[in-house]
């Protein structure tokens, strides 16, 4: 049946419309027309004057919903944190390993592959963040998982048969010729927890390295006579770079200075979120380790900060209120530039003829209303008047 999302403001090009309907077919978007020409067939969709912008694609989400990947490397885990994360607008996202034995990661890969065909919504691949990294920028990683990559690694990380693969290593660790071996199996290569010199990082870049994980978190930086990975991520354009908006990871000022070196197309939002993210619980266990969520943020007991407690469209929310961004540049961080990332542009990313029905309507208070994966409308009845966390409200 044709469905005709009607009475919201669309995004479409760069610019929020008025007076337009999206005309989804099965599970793509068959065409976006005035709604003076909505096919007579349509079955009319009320967005009740709702912001429709494309569904947010989050490339690292360690878990949600009270389920942790690592815990849970399974397709019932995979379900959980998607569903936990799809009533923040998260409509396609990559389950994120941290550093661990490849036994598990074995084992998260089998489970990604078995998701996607399964029909899990929303799973677009896996991202193995580490165990190849550098233990002096390994934040929160335990430091005996951390490895050096060889065979081995490298015939676990090519192993996806379905979706993509995004790895995170540390550029100084490994050497250019392995970087681009991954990249040639299909390998989407991102640097992060590094503490690689500018010309490390450059060699990295030009064996096929694209992105940046957590940019400014874990890794070498700008300094007046060392550009650091900071200053290679900075300054290349072939690099898209993650971001946590939390306002706790990063100072905004300093996030602002990344938005005036780099267009929005190559930064994406990411959130790098824990299971108490869609869970009633600020508690849980990281490799034998108690993490409590204070003041929004998760910590160790030493004060380590262990990922985020941080949905997609809270993300959105303050980029426009700590950046002082448009709608339409905070969610072409969250749809467009990730969908170029992972090198799904032509079909997500965007709300135009032919891409993929992902969707989310988000209301004036950045609740999120509704989401459409793939066509399919899930809808939470109390999205409209609740709210997760009180720092989008508070900025």
């Amino acid at each position: 049946m044709l469905t005709a999302l009607v009475n919201g403001r669309v995004l479409r090009a760069g610019a929020l419309r008025d007076g337009e309907a999206v005309l989804v077919d099965g599970d793509r978007i068959a065409a976006v027309v005035p709604a003076s020409e909505i096919p007579a067939d349509a079955a009319r969709h009320d967005l009740a004057g709702a912001m429709l912008l494309p569904g947010f694609i989050d490339t690292q989400v360690n878990g949600g919903g009270g389920v942790l990947f690592n815990d849970s490397p399974s397709v019932e885990g995979i379900a959980a944190i998607g569903a936990a994360h799809r009533r923040f607008g998260t409509t396609g996202f990559l389950p994120t390993l941290i550093s661990d034995d490849l036994d598990v990661i074995r084992a998260a890969v089998a489970a990604v592959d078995a998701a996607i065909a399964q029909g899990v919504p929303g799973v677009l691949g896996i991202h193995i963040e580490g165990p190849f990294l550098n233990v002096e920028r390994r934040g929160i990683h335990r430091p005996e998982k951390i490895r050096t990559l060889d065979d081995e690694g490298i015939a676990v990380l090519t192993s996806l048969k379905r979706g993509r693969t995004l790895v995170t290593l540390a550029p100084e660790r490994t050497d250019p010729a392995t970087v681009r071996r991954l990249t040639e199996a299909g390998v989407v290569v991102a640097a992060g927890h590094s503490n690689a010199t500018y010309e490390q990082s450059i060699a990295a870049v030009e064996a096929g390295v694209t992105g940046i994980t957590h940019l400014f978190n874990a890794m070498s930086p700008l300094t007046s006579r060392a550009p650091g990975l900071t200053g290679a991520a900075l300054e290349r354009a072939e690099l898209i770079c993650g971001i946590i908006v939390d306002g706790h990871h990063v100072s905004p000022t300093t996030l602002g200075i990344a938005l005036r070196c780099k267009p929005p197309e190559q930064l994406m939002l990411v959130t790098d979120a824990m299971p108490t993210v869609g869970s009633d619980s600020a508690e849980f266990v990281l490799q034998g380790r108690p993490i409590r969520v204070i003041d929004g943020i998760c910590r160790d007991a030493d004060g380590t900060i262990a990922g985020s407690h941080l949905d997609m469209v809270s993300a959105l929310a303050n980029c426009v209120k700590m950046l002082g961004t448009s709608i339409e540049t905070a969610a072409c961080m969250a749809a467009h530039a990730p969908a170029t990332f992972l090198g799904l542009a032509d079909s997500l990313g965007e709300i135009a003829p032919g891409y993929r029905a992902d969707l989310v309507a988000v209301d004036a208070k950045f609740s999120v209303v509704e989401t459409w994966i793939g066509g399919v409308e899930s809808r939470d009845p109390a999205s409209t008047n609740r709210r997760q966390h009180s720092a989008v409200d508070a900025a």
